[in-house]
């Protein structure tokens, strides 16, 4: 515990100047990402950090527990990884509809900084509603429109925070947003998975809509909140690819019609076993000619192995992985005294995710 103070304590009187860590951005040819002003390429890998061992998300516990955060960080740095995603809630961010919790903004500053001396990038998801209890009244009883100003308020203040670091990856303006189908909806969260509720509906009724024109015009509206505060940093939309869900179709946010303002493509995938040939035949149905990344990844329905094999096979297309990181090594994940066969499945994924780590950044991927 003392070196791990004490190797803390050197990050934060040498750190990684924000100067070091030039802002990422898409190539010229609009097909990956480069560093800076060259023409570096740039590869995504990078971990989830949304929530810790015991269920608790970020916001949480970040201004309590800070040290908890830095130590977490190191690790995530260990483990090879260059990105964190995190995911903010909207609840915690904002008092009322046009009220900002100033503390939660300040922290996200702090993180920032953080980020900064570590040398990871944020890719920073927003409007989470993962848990209820979270989730102000006011914002539950919004209509469409209110609900979307309100969104948008949300991210015009987190950008305001962000915008002159480049430290910040990307805003991701939701994760895994749905619409209504062909009758009302009540209620603007899905179903809940371990007690969370990861998605969220844009709107109760289409209302003669189409589906095109609702995602494109609340993209629309999420996009000039961010552009009001900030012209710099890659604005994309984590989604749930309903290709690989049901086998075909086309996507949503990707399509012509909605992406234009996506700087690039962010999709969720958990292969199932014995199926890695249909998730990277799905997968391709997402290269639209912009960077593509899997967002989100985990061996849940396959063996760390396959798991593996999907991001191999990937990587002459896909432009960044990101899994997942809940605050403990593959060591303190085994040496638990309570140890479970989902903490060995955790940290035999961790340990091939390091040891993959230097070869998915440093080789060529297109």
């Amino acid at each position: 515990m003392r070196l791990v103070l004490i190797a803390v304590a050197l990050c934060w009187i040498t750190p990684v100047s924000a100067e070091t860590m030039p802002r990422i951005r898409v190539s010229e040819n609009g097909e990956h990402f480069v560093r800076g002003d060259s023409d570096e390429r740039f590869v995504v890998w990078g971990v989830n950090y949304d929530h810790n061992q015991a269920g608790e998300l970020l916001d949480e516990y970040w201004i309590e527990r800070w040290d908890e955060v830095v130590d977490d960080f190191t690790e995530i740095k260990q483990l090879g990884a260059n990105c964190v995603r995190v995911h903010l809630q909207l609840g915690k961010f904002l008092d009322a509809p046009s009220q900002p919790n100033q503390a939660a903004l300040d922290q996200l500053g702090k993180l920032v900084k953080l980020s900064e001396q570590k040398g990871l990038y944020l890719d920073i998801t927003g409007l989470a509603c993962y848990h209820k209890a979270n989730v102000p009244q006011w914002y539950d009883q919004q209509s469409e429109q209110e609900r979307w100003r309100t969104q948008a308020f949300f991210w015009e203040s987190v950008a305001k925070v962000c915008r002159s670091s480049h430290a910040v990856f990307c805003y991701d303006l939701m994760n895994e947003p749905i619409l209504a189908g062909g009758k009302p909806e009540s209620d603007w969260l899905g179903g809940e998975l371990a007690g969370k509720f990861f998605v969220q509906r844009l709107t109760l009724d289409l209302a003669g809509r189409t589906r095109q024109q609702v995602a494109k015009t609340w993209v629309d509206q999420m996009v000039d909140a961010i552009r009001k505060q900030d012209d710099q940093h890659l604005i994309t939309v984590g989604v749930i690819p309903w290709v690989f869900v049901f086998g075909s179709g086309k996507p949503l946010f990707y399509s012509p019609e909605v992406g234009e303002r996506l700087d690039f493509a962010s999709v969720h995938f958990y292969p199932e076993k014995g199926q890695i040939d249909k998730a990277i035949t799905a997968l391709k149905a997402y290269d639209i000619g912009k960077p593509l990344v899997v967002e989100e990844m985990f061996p849940m329905k396959c063996s760390d192995a396959e798991l593996a094999d999907f991001v191999t096979r990937s990587k002459d297309f896909a432009d960044g992985w990101i899994s997942f990181y809940w605050g403990s090594t593959a060591a303190q994940l085994r040496g638990s005294g309570n140890a479970t066969i989902a903490h060995a499945i955790t940290a035999a994924w961790l340990e091939r995710f390091a040891s993959m780590a230097d070869s998915m950044t440093k080789v060529p991927q297109k």
